[in-house]
């Protein structure tokens, strides 16, 4: 035994001294330890004073070396979490939140103050509210936007934003995977965007929460009493559905008539704006000429407010249609033609002065009001495709 332990001491002893050994990094240095230790206990197994103390030295340098390398990874950790998106240059995160989707615009938001006011832009708003409703908002639906800020008693849905934060104000309008975060990488003041920006109205519109104004083909699901006419309502959105839920005016002693389901094709922005009970001073009476494409004021009663009626200019009476001998652009009376309904019928026409055209009509036939030309051929296409499968009497 003791010659054992003589002829290992010269065999460690010669070794330091012929090698020379760099040092190790420090993640090795316990794993290295750790072998030696392993060593000594294979070699020293036979001595039973020794086992104990190098099991517990073992035990200890493990539990220091687990230490050491969780906290390597943690360093790690910390060390790349120091690069976010804002360290990206300023067109490049620019180009990244352009093709942000709004929901994706508004969890960027609830990050820090910094991409808030990013996310917040009316550049980038501008473009959503464009892209998706630019088509059904005109300058009353933004008048009517412009007086639902201003009002106090309008103010507690913003109020509760407030209140609530923005997390909460924004899982109003979408699901709330959509805009949850991290709380700890949320800033503590989570502000609402401005009452007055673009991203609030947007919000406001997705939400259903603002009604705006609007003009709806064939009201009341096609009734046969409006088929091919337009005609003003407040419309409100619905996510759920992606319809709209349309409130009428009243007519005379009607209470107010309410439509849901709504489809996006059955909207358009008002072509003029002017009240639906304001009659349209015509300004094309003295180029209609026999199949120009029109669009006529239309009410029951003068309590109603008026609809725009689609029609075409037709032939008198005493014209063949001939192209080559038709004076019918020359006489002082106009022809409407409403070729929905059948020969026959008391709506198929009516006659108006070119030279002198107020409101025409009386309490049975209704009332005749402006006259608009149809220049577009989206706007006459449109009219064509909400045409009737059968004629109406």
């Amino acid at each position: 035994m003791l010659f054992l332990l003589i002829t290992c001491f010269t065999f460690i002893t010669f070794l330091c001294k012929s090698l020379s050994l760099k040092p190790l990094p420090l993640w090795s240095s316990s794993e290295v330890r750790l072998l030696s230790i392993w060593f000594w206990n294979d070699f020293l197994i036979l001595n039973p004073f020794k086992k104990g103390f190098l099991e517990s030295l073992m035990s200890s340098n493990v539990m220091t070396l687990r230490r050491k390398s969780f906290s390597y990874r943690v360093e790690n950790v910390e060390t790349n979490s120091e690069m976010s998106v804002l360290d990206l240059p300023e067109l490049v995160l620019e180009c990244i939140l352009e093709r942000l989707p709004p929901e994706g615009l508004c969890s960027m938001a609830s990050v820090c103050s910094s991409l808030r006011e990013k996310c917040t832009s009316k550049y980038l708003w501008e473009k959503h509210m464009k892209e998706k409703w630019g088509r059904v908002l005109g300058p009353a639906a933004h008048r009517e936007w412009l007086w639902h800020i201003s009002s106090r008693n309008d103010s507690s849905f913003f109020n509760q934003a407030k209140e609530r934060g923005l997390m909460t104000y924004l899982s109003q309008f979408w699901p709330i995977s959509l805009v949850r975060s991290n709380p700890s990488t949320s800033f503590k003041k989570k502000v609402p965007p401005a009452i007055d920006s673009i991203m609030s109205m947007y919000l406001a519109l997705e939400s259903g929460k603002f009604w705006f104004p609007a003009q709806v083909y064939n009201r009341e699901n096609g009734h046969v009493g409006f088929m091919l006419s337009c005609y003003d309502a407040e419309l409100s959105y619905s996510r759920r559905t992606d319809t709209f839920q349309a409130r009428y005016p009243p007519h005379g002693r009607r209470a107010m008539a309410i439509e849901t389901g709504v489809t996006w094709d059955r909207l358009r922005v008002p072509p003029l704006d002017t009240s639906p009970h304001d009659l349209y001073i015509s300004d094309c009476l003295t180029e209609l000429c026999p199949g120009d494409h029109i669009e006529i004021q239309w009410r029951r009663n003068k309590e109603f407010p008026y609809g725009w009626w689609y029609g075409v200019v037709g032939h008198l009476e005493t014209c063949d249609g001939n192209e080559y001998y038709c004076r019918c652009h020359e006489s002082d009376t106009v022809v409407l033609e409403f070729k929905q309904y059948t020969h026959g019928s008391r709506w198929r026409t009516t006659h108006i002065d070119r030279k002198d055209h107020r409101e025409e009509g009386n309490e049975a036939d209704g009332f005749y009001g402006g006259i608009r030309k149809l220049h577009s051929n989206e706007e006459i296409s449109m009219w064509r495709r909400l045409w009737p499968s059968d004629v109406l009497e």
